[in-house]
């Protein structure tokens, strides 16, 4: 049961990236444990990467394991248990690009992404705090 939740968990994150691509720009990202991800592993270091593309494959990878959380069967106690640290993969990507990027739109984009996921961290912990039992 616990390999169809993570194969579960890999088709709402690759629908997701994919809906979300043309606002976040398109990456790749890493695998989670135990997964097969095939077409994933260009996600491991490469001597030729850059110094950008190897700060991306980092935050990809630790998103993709810190998203690998159990499943308490509470619906909405799991959408933020498995969305806060698919927006921390966020912020890490965005904080690469402020370092990295030349285009202003781009540095621009990427500080509204950290401020408006972080805001939505906050609230997500806030909510657990208060309702996850």
């Amino acid at each position: 049961m616990k390999n169809v939740s993570k194969i579960a968990l890999a088709a709402v994150i690759g629908l997701g990236m994919a809906a979300s691509a043309s606002a976040q720009g398109t990456h790749d990202h890493g695998s989670m444990p135990g997964m097969d991800m095939g077409a994933m592993s260009s996600m491991k270091p490469d001597p030729k990467d850059n110094a950008s593309t190897k700060e991306f494959k980092a935050a990809d990878m630790a998103m993709m394991k810190n998203m690998d959380v159990a499943y308490t069967g509470n619906p909405d106690v799991d959408f933020r248990l498995h969305m806060m640290p698919h927006h921390k993969g966020a912020i890490d990507m965005a904080k690469v690009a402020l370092k990295h990027a030349k285009d202003p739109a781009t540095k621009q984009m990427a500080q509204k992404i950290i401020d408006d996921q972080e805001k939505e961290i906050g609230e997500m912990e806030a909510w657990l705090k208060k309702n996850a039992k």
